[in-house]
Formats: C-alpha cells, sequence, structure tokens
C-alpha cells in the first residue's frame, strides 16, 4: 500500500517555524495499530489520518495520534488539516472567497473557516467542539514548583492562581511570575508525571511576552502522550479561555488575543484565540493560526 503525506509548520507564516504536523491522506485502509505505528515513526507531537467522512456532506473524518496514543481532538492538527484539504482541493476557491471545511474528529464535527489573509497566507479558524470545563484536582503551588524546577513564589502573578481546565483535553496551567522562570522551567522525572495525573501536560504562561502584540507566552510540557515539549498547542490555547475567563473576568463582548508559544525551543509560534462573553459567562471559544507545508511524499506499507 502506498499512501500520500505532506507535513506542515502549524501556527506560524514561514518554514521550520511553528509546530511540525504530518497529514496522511485516505488512510481508510489503516487500522487503529498501523495509524499509532505510523505516527511513532513520524515522531512529531500529532500525526494526523484522513479518512472519508462518515456523512458524506462533509469533507472529510480525522484520527489524531501522538507517538503514544490517540487523541479526541487536537488544535494543530485541526488548523493543519483544514489548510491542507483546501488547499488541495478547492485552490480558486481558497484564493477568491475562502473555503469551509467540515472535519469529523472524536470529539465531534468541528467546522474550519480557511481564508487567504492579506498577506497572502493561508489562516484557518474553527470555534472549539467544547467550552472550557474547569478540573476538579489541581495541583497545588509547592508540588508545582518540585515537578517544574521552581520556587513556589515564581507562581502565580496578579490574580492568576493553577487551575485545571479542558476543552476536550485536559492541561493544569501554571502562571509564572516572569519570563525568567518560564525559559528556566523543565520538567523533574521524579515528580512530574505524579503530580501532573491524568493530564495531557503542564501548560506554563506569563504576561512578559517575547513580542509587544501578544498578550501571552507560553510552553506546554507534554505528560504521557510520547513528546516532551510542544511548540504550539491549540487544545491547550481552547481551555485557556477558561483560564483567562476566571482570571481576567472580560466584559461581555468579543475578545481575541495571541498566544506566542514555542519561542524557547528555537521554533516561534502564534495562536489567535477568540472568545464571546454573553451575561458574564463564556459563550465562545476559537482557535485561529497560520500553516504552511514543507513537504509532501509517499509512504510505503
Amino acid at each position: 500500500m502506498r499512501l500520500r503525506f505532506s507535513t506542515l509548520d502549524v501556527f506560524t507564516t514561514r518554514r521550520f517555524a511553528g509546530n511540525p504536523l504530518a497529514v496522511v491522506l485516505g488512510a481508510d485502509g489503516l487500522d487503529c495499530a498501523t495509524m499509532q505505528t505510523i505516527a511513532r515513526e513520524f515522531n512529531l507531537s500529532e500525526t494526523v489520518f484522513v479518512l472519508e467522512p462518515r456523512d458524506p456532506v462533509n469533507t472529510a473524518r480525522l484520527r489524531i495520534f501522538t507517538p503514544l496514543r490517540e487523541l479526541p481532538f487536537a488544535g494543530h492538527p485541526t488548523i493543519g488539516a483544514a489548510i491542507l484539504l483546501a488547499t488541495l482541493r478547492a485552490p480558486e476557491m481558497l484564493t477568491r472567497n475562502g473555503v469551509v471545511i467540515a472535519l469529523e474528529e472524536e470529539i465531534g464535527l468541528i467546522r474550519c473557516e480557511v481564508v487567504r489573509d492579506a498577506s497572502s497566507a493561508i489562516l484557518a479558524r474553527f470555534v472549539a467542539p467544547r467550552l472550557p470545563v474547569r478540573g476538579e484536582r489541581t495541583p497545588d503551588a509547592a508540588s508545582l514548583a518540585r515537578a517544574l524546577g521552581l520556587s513556589a513564589e515564581e507562581i502565580g502573578f496578579g490574580r492568576h492562581l493553577p487551575s485545571s481546565f479542558s476543552a476536550g483535553v485536559e492541561f493544569v496551567f501554571v502562571p509564572l511570575s516572569s519570563r525568567a522562570a518560564l525559559d528556566r522551567a523543565g520538567p523533574d522525572p521524579a515528580t512530574f508525571a505524579a503530580v501532573m495525573g491524568d493530564a495531557v501536560g503542564a501548560y506554563l504562561y506569563t504576561s512578559e511576552t517575547v513580542e509587544p502584540s501578544s498578550a501571552v507566552c507560553a510552553r506546554m510540557f507534554a505528560n504521557g502522550v510520547g513528546i516532551g515539549e510542544d511548540p504550539a498547542t491549540g487544545s491547550a490555547a481552547a481551555a485557556f479561555a477558561g483560564v483567562a475567563h476566571a482570571f481576567e473576568a472580560p466584559e461581555d463582548g468579543e475578545h481575541e488575543f495571541v498566544i506566542e508559544q514555542g519561542y524557547a525551543m528555537g521554533r516561534p509560534s502564534r495562536i489567535i484565540l477568540g472568545s464571546r462573553v454573553e451575561s458574564g459567562r463564556l459563550a465562545a471559544v476559537s482557535v485561529a493560526g497560520h500553516a504552511i507545508e514543507v513537504q509532501r511524499g509517499d509512504l510505503d506499507l
């Protein structure tokens, strides 16, 4: 069997930045074990497999794998796959008016709007399939400090305290008082997994950013998915809308800001997080970002 694949760099407009993604096309003949093996071979934070949709009115069905496990939802595979499919299947429509790509993921149907922006870079935006939900368990600051090689005094800023949120995948969110602390942080092999529990990772963030136009600078250390640090984490960004709402209490209306991630890894990434607040409650969350294709090839099985 020979399958086509592409790799893209996601949440960036230039190659060799952002978060790399492998997209395997025409994957209907593959079973779960083979998909997992291929994802382990690519050894990227995620590999996405494109299948025929269950409902023919939709564009495609996606299955998303890390090197160790399948995920029901992830942001950078959604953005990258939507941009690739729009480019391959409707290039003229994309150039003229943009394209809506409807993706069936394990979490549910996700509709992505794909457009060329003013600079001709391609951007995709989707509404998160679930609103952020606060987790039942959040490690205390002392435990997080030990697990991340920091002092407890470096955890927290303003009204921000450690929290857990999920918009389909749960993360522990750790606010840090400075970018120096963010740059110095790293998971302690002896304690990190135990402190994280079932969370997919620790999402560290600070309001001290590299780019003046960013609102937050972040790092994500993964837990139990076969990678170490992730250059850009769209599912965590979707959940971060819950963090922003809990600790910033934004007014009713539409809000949008940029999260920068991956700078410490030499893979700068920019995630556009949007939210809508109605009557003091979070009513909708969107995630947007660019992607650029890097290579195409054949996968022989």
